[in-house]
C-alpha cells in the first residue's frame, strides 16, 4: 500500500508542472481572446512593446537608472491593466455570473429575431431558408459558404433575402445567437416523395435534416408559406401563432426524447401527406 501510494505521488509530481501550464495556457488564451479588437488591447500592446525595447536597451548597455525604473514599472504594469480594461472587465465578470441564465435568454432573443423576420417575408412573399444548428455542427458546408460573423438580427435576415440580394440563393446557418454563414448550398433529399412534391429550397431543407439535428425553417417565395423541417420530415403551412411556440420548442429542447415529442405535436401534414400541389422553388 505504501508503494502505491508512492507511486502515485510521484505521478502526481510529474503530471502537476504540466496541468499547471495547460491551466495558465488557457486563461491566457481566454484572456486574450476576450480583449481581441477593443481599444485598449491596442495600448497594452503598445505598453508591453516600449517596455520590452527599453528593457533590451537597458541590459544591453548596462543603464542602472533605467534598469531601475523598469522594474518599478513591470510591478505597476498589473494595476495599469486593471486601469486600462476596467469596462471589459465588469462585463465579463457580470457575463460569468449571469451565464446560466443569459444562455437561455440569448436563446429566446434568437428565436424571437428569427420568427419575426420570416413572418416580414412571409407577408411579402420572399424566399427564404434558415438552418439553426443544433449539436451536430456543419463545418464542411460553413467552408464552402460566404463566412459571416454577426449578431442575429431581424432586419439582417431580411436584407440578406431581399430579391437580387448577392447572398439571397442559397440557406442562412444560425448558430446560438449569431448568423456565421451565408449562401450555403445545402445537400438535397433523395426522397422520392419530397422530389416529387416540393421544389429545390424545400428538398435542401429536408436534405440538411437527414443528416444533421438541424432545425430549418422555410419561407415560401411563390405563397409565403411557412414550413419546419427537423428529422428529415417537414411540416407546411405552419401558422404565425404556433412558429414561435414550434421553435421554442425544438431549439431550447437538449433532450432528444423531448425533441422528438414536440417535434411529432406538430400538427401540420407531414410531406408524406401533403396534396395541396408542389412549389417550384
Amino acid at each position: 500500500m505504501a508503494e502505491i501510494l508512492g507511486y502515485l505521488q510521484d505521478a502526481v509530481a510529474y503530471i502537476r508542472p504540466a496541468l499547471e501550464i495547460l491551466i495558465l495556457t488557457f486563461l491566457f488564451y481566454k484572456i486574450l481572446y476576450y480583449l481581441r479588437g477593443t481599444r485598449g488591447s491596442n495600448i497594452l500592446a503598445g505598453m508591453v512593446i516600449v517596455l520590452m525595447l527599453l528593457t533590451a536597451a537597458s541590459d544591453l548597455l548596462k543603464f542602472e537608472v533605467i534598469s531601475w525604473m523598469l522594474n518599478g514599472l513591470w510591478t505597476l504594469l498589473a494595476t495599469a491593466i486593471i486601469v486600462i480594461f476596467q469596462p471589459e472587465l465588469r462585463r465579463a465578470f457580470a457575463q460569468l455570473g449571469s451565464a446560466p441564465f443569459q444562455q437561455q435568454s440569448r436563446k429566446k432573443e434568437a428565436i424571437t429575431e428569427v420568427v419575426t423576420a420570416t413572418l416580414n417575408m412571409s407577408k411579402r412573399k420572399i424566399g427564404a431558408l434558415m438552418v439553426l444548428e443544433r449539436k451536430i455542427g456543419m463545418r464542411s458546408i460553413v467552408e464552402d459558404a460566404v463566412k459571416l460573423d454577426v449578431r442575429l438580427n431581424s432586419m439582417i435576415i431580411e436584407s440578406i433575402f431581399f430579391p437580387n440580394s448577392p447572398l439571397h440563393d442559397g440557406a442562412v446557418i444560425i448558430k446560438n445567437d449569431r448568423i456565421i454563414a451565408a449562401h450555403a448550398i445545402l445537400p438535397l433529399t433523395r426522397d422520392d416523395e419530397v422530389i416529387k412534391t416540393l421544389g429545390t429550397r424545400h428538398r435542401a431543407a429536408v436534405g440538411i435534416t437527414e443528416e444533421t439535428d438541424a432545425v430549418v425553417v422555410v419561407v415560401s417565395e411563390e405563397t409565403g408559406t411557412i414550413s419546419i423541417a427537423c428529422r428529415g420530415s417537414i411540416r407546411r403551412d405552419v401558422k404565425a401563432d404556433k412558429l414561435l411556440r414550434y421553435l421554442s420548442g425544438l431549439m431550447i429542447s437538449t433532450d432528444d426524447n423531448s425533441f422528438a415529442n414536440i417535434f411529432d405535436s406538430m400538427q401540420e401534414d407531414k410531406i408524406t401527406g401533403f396534396s395541396k400541389g408542389g412549389e417550384n422553388e
